[in-house]
């Protein structure tokens, strides 16, 4: 399989239409591996090619049929056109058409047409010219990015160009709108969404010769949506709208992280965001309410969240060079005020992806969620409640629950301690079945549970930890040192305090009065939790302030 790669940007190689073409071809040759041939790609930019305009004289129909009186480039790219089976063509959208250096290549396509009228089968235009060479079977992609927020209504002449010499409806099309944030090293976790779906069409069309429905609905898919999308780009141009004047460089990329705010996630409590840039001396007011986001110079609002960072820090964070909370916990930057923006700052500020996660893999297979602490915790109340109110049938109940849980949470993924919990209340409920000791079954249960939090204390990843790191960033979430410090208090808390319900347990049944420790053992839980609600808020935004300003 030949695939020929025309790249008529005069970018050349840092064409935004290009990462596309690329992650299109990427794709295909991963598909075609399926097929077990070989894939050749032949690369040919024009901006780097001697490729002259046609000058209209008709030699190549009458004087030297087939092949063009200027020599240069074309005649290599003629020939690559006929080897080729695919040919993808990569361009901008430059004023509603392709670029100059491309049409060229376009018009220069002449000596592979005879000089005879024809008319097509698909009565398309008034008249035409059948191939000089048979090109039945080859097969035409064309990739480009424009300026605009949408690709729709933009490329009529385009398409009517390429509906001329190719046939209408004999090629695949993908245009992305929104073309210039490709480049942009901050929005790469969005147009990396993007190219990834680009990637799998890519594959797709390797398998089946063209792009499935629900990607296609995916490439149709805004990047930003458009008040953003024209924020973004009115802010980068770094000039004031109504002076004209330059902008500093850390105004305008204030307000283009601005832009970004989702007026959606607006909760009832306007915000104002002030940010120092302490290396530079400059203090910015971002303004977010139900009517989107406002930047002020002046400082005329009352902050309700306070960042003081240096621009290289936060530029740095924009550019996931370093992650923010990681960066925060590093105290590279401080905060003070309203710690509830930067818990949710994805919320407020971070893109919505339109590439959602697949329910089914390309297998059919379907995509385990993220582990859930209730596959840990629901044996362990089911042994202690069961137990407690009848040792022979509760062990029973208790044993048919571990025995059950890999089955009732198969839909998510299981962590150690997941495994743990459910052989440790498996065996602890048969001991209970078997000797009839319902009461020290159920204590040695809270020692061994409380056990688990504190050994997970030694380990890279507290308990609690295993579990709400997914909305932490996954694994990037080891990297944030608030978060680990947190995690690390709460389960070394969750640990002593199961070890001293163990104690207590034992010496109150010993001492008779066993009926308070439904009260007690019922009631401590509860007010941990309402403590980890209260510390998992203050004590990060506690750090975050810092012992100092920078």
């Amino acid at each position: 399989m030949n695939v020929l790669l025309i790249n008529g940007s005069p970018k050349g190689k840092r064409s935004n239409s290009l990462r596309l073409a690329n992650s299109f071809i990427e794709g295909f040759k991963e598909g075609y591996k399926s097929k077990n041939e070989a894939v050749s790609i032949d690369e040919m930019h024009v901006a780097s090619m001697n490729v002259g305009a046609c000058k209209g004289c008709f030699a190549c129909w009458q004087k030297t049929p087939g092949v063009c009186c200027i020599n240069d480039d074309m005649q290599t790219v003629i020939g690559k056109m006929l080897e080729a089976d695919i040919v993808v063509w990569s361009f901008p959208l430059y004023y509603f058409s392709v670029p100059g250096i491309l049409k060229n290549v376009i018009d220069r396509q002449l000596p592979m047409s005879l000089p005879f009228m024809s008319t097509k089968d698909d009565g398309y235009g008034s008249g035409s010219h059948d191939c000089r060479y048979d090109m039945e079977g080859k097969r035409h992609v064309l990739i480009s990015t424009c300026g605009f927020y949408s690709a729709e209504g933009n490329y009529d002449s385009v398409l009517r160009m390429f509906d001329h010499f190719l046939g209408k409806g004999h090629y695949t099309t993908i245009f992305c709108g929104q073309g210039e944030l490709f480049r942009v090293k901050e929005l790469s976790k969005r147009t990396d969404e993007y190219l990834a779906t680009v990637k799998s069409a890519g594959a797709e069309y390797a398998i089946t010769g063209k792009i499935s429905e629900k990607t296609e609905a995916a490439l149709h898919t805004l990047l930003y949506p458009r008040d953003v999308f024209e924020s973004m780009a009115d802010a980068s141009w770094g000039i004031s709208r109504t002076t004209g004047e330059k902008e500093a460089d850390d105004l305008v990329f204030t307000r283009q992280m601005a832009a970004l705010y989702n007026k959606d996630a607006y909760d009832g409590k306007e915000r104002v965001l002030e940010i120092c840039y302490t290396d530079l001396k400059h203090t910015y007011q971002i303004k977010l309410d139900d009517k989107g986001s406002e930047v002020l110079t002046d400082q005329s609002l009352a902050a309700t969240t306070r960042i003081d960072t240096p621009f290289t820090v936060w530029s740095a964070i924009s550019r996931g060079e370093i992650g923010g909370a990681e960066a925060l916990g590093k105290q590279m930057y401080t905060v003070t005020g309203d710690f509830s923006l930067m818990v949710n700052w994805d919320k407020f500020f971070g893109s919505t992806s339109v590439v959602k996660e697949a329910e089914k893999t390309s297998q059919g297979v379907e995509v385990q969620k993220n582990p859930s602490m209730m596959t840990m915790l629901i044996p362990w109340i089911t042994f202690w409640i069961a137990v407690s109110v009848n040792t022979e049938k509760g062990s029973v109940i208790a044993l048919l629950v571990a025995s059950a849980m890999p089955f009732i949470m198969r839909k998510h993924k299981f962590v150690i301690w997941d495994q743990l919990s459910i052989v440790a209340v498996a065996i602890l409920s048969a001991i209970a079945s078997l000797t009839g000791a319902g009461d020290i079954s159920t204590d040695i249960g809270y020692l061994v549970f409380g056990l688990f939090w504190l050994v997970s204390c030694l380990t890279k990843e507290p308990l609690c930890a295993a579990y709400v790191k997914y909305n932490y960033g996954g694994e990037a979430a080891h990297k944030n040192p608030l978060f680990m410090k947190t995690n690390y208090i709460l389960a070394a808390a969750w640990g002593v305090l199961y070890v001293l319900t163990a104690v207590w347990t034992f010496l109150l049944k010993k001492a008779g009065v066993g009926a308070a420790l439904i009260v007690v053992n019922n009631l401590m839980p509860v007010l941990m939790g309402i403590f980890t609600g209260w510390f998992e808020k203050w004590y990060p935004a506690r750090l975050a302030r810092g012992s100092k300003k920078q």
